[in-house]
């Protein structure tokens, strides 16, 4: 094969192709006209250096332990979505909430068929995830509209920031495509649920405090404060933390206390009441810090917690959602105290984290004694195997 009229046809065998300097072939300009053909498939070419590289089609590249890890908790998430979504769509009644739930609906469904298609092609497991047997769309409302939108726009949040660390770990095309539809549908929704409470007057504003009229440096390290010292004003960083976390926490509570009203197992409703507990604790010691500066701190959503005790989401599909709010609380607070110079705000992150840690696993525990925690893919034990 040395005719450069087979050359043009894009007959390219992969053995065949050497640095440019190296060739006395003319290789032809690359273009969608010219495409290059190995075994029979497209693949990209590009000159880097003056040499010619040849990139295998992507589908023949296996995953990454990084890229495993964000679709099978994408998929896991999705199908959660699908079952919460689905009782909420049943039960609400504003027409401009129900269309905010439809969309979410849409995405994950969407987000689902392309996933278990995809796992299919790469002979990956598809995970049990939730299914209608975890939920019962006709049972009485627990939540009222307004909180459904709150948690809606909570969930935007979440999905947010994974699709974004998942755009930084991911390496195949047809997985980072993937997460920027998951990123685009997630900043949509947070746009929808943000302009309608808005409009409805439900939309909670972070606190407003001065136009600052100069720039200024630190000058002393009294800027960080003693734990005995005049504690100084709270900046704008430590204000929006704990502004973030007084709100996350106050849904958290609502979520929970609901969920605790309808679960069927004791342990999980004891654990959910310790869960109440825990929250209500955190938002009063958040909320003390702006309100000693004079601050608006987040309202509670007790109010639109529902007095139903009818079964409605599995004892299973609820301890994976508390999970999920435990984790992202756990991550707001690490965020937190990374942003917070004031010494006493660092300590006061640095002693609740443990707290919630110890609730995580105490939840984790309960899921593994029943058999709720689909295990996430692992490495190989080589240890194991060479005694095996």
């Amino acid at each position: 094969m040395n005719s450069k009229d087979e050359i043009d046809k894009g007959a390219v065998d992969k053995p065949l192709l050497m640095s440019y300097w190296e060739s006395f072939i003319p290789l032809p300009p690359i273009g969608k006209d010219n495409p290059i053909r190995t075994n029979g498939k497209l693949i990209k070419m590009e000159f880097i250096a003056q040499e010619v590289f040849y990139l295998e089609d992507q589908s023949e590249i296996r995953l990454t332990a990084a890229e495993m890890a964000v679709l099978w908790s994408q998929y896991i998430n999705d199908t959660s979505v699908i079952c919460v979504n689905t009782h909420f769509l049943e039960k609400a009644t504003d027409p401009e909430v129900r269309s905010i739930i439809e969309f979410t609906l849409s995405v994950a469904k969407s987000n689902i068929e392309f996933l278990q298609d995809f796992f299919k092609k790469e002979e990956f497991p598809i995970q049990f995830g939730f299914t209608e047997k975890d939920v019962l769309p006709e049972a009485p409302k627990l939540f009222s509209d307004t909180f459904v939108l709150m948690y809606s726009r909570q969930m935007s949040i979440l999905a947010m920031a994974a699709s974004s660390a998942a755009l930084g770990l991911a390496t195949r095309e047809d997985v980072v495509d993937f997460h920027k539809k998951v990123l685009q549908a997630a900043v949509k929704l947070q746009d929808l649920t943000r302009s309608l409470m808005l409009k409805q007057g439900t939309y909670i504003r972070p606190p407003f405090i001065p136009t600052p009229d100069k720039v200024d440096f630190v000058e002393k390290q009294q800027f960080l404060n003693t734990f005995f010292a005049k504690k100084r004003a709270l900046t704008v960083v430590e204000i929006t933390h704990l502004f973030l976390n007084v709100q996350t926490n106050a849904i958290g509570k609502a979520l929970i206390t609901g969920f605790g009203q309808i679960a069927k197992s004791e342990e999980v409703k004891q654990f959910l009441k310790r869960g109440k507990q825990i929250a209500q604790k955190h938002m009063e010691i958040f909320s003390g810090y702006l309100l000693k500066e004079d601050l608006p701190a987040p309202m509670s959503w007790d109010a639109a917690v529902m007095d139903s005790t009818s079964s409605i989401f599995s004892d299973k599909l609820m301890m994976f959602l508390t999970s999920a709010m435990i984790a992202a609380g756990v991550g707001n607070y690490g965020m937190g105290m990374a942003a917070s110079p004031r010494k006493d705000l660092g300590f006061q992150y640095a002693s609740l984290i443990p707290e919630i840690a110890l609730y995580a696993e105490d939840g984790a525990n309960i899921m593994i004694k029943n058999g709720w925690m689909e295990e996430p893919p692992q490495a190989d034990d080589k240890d194991q195997l060479m005694d095996s």
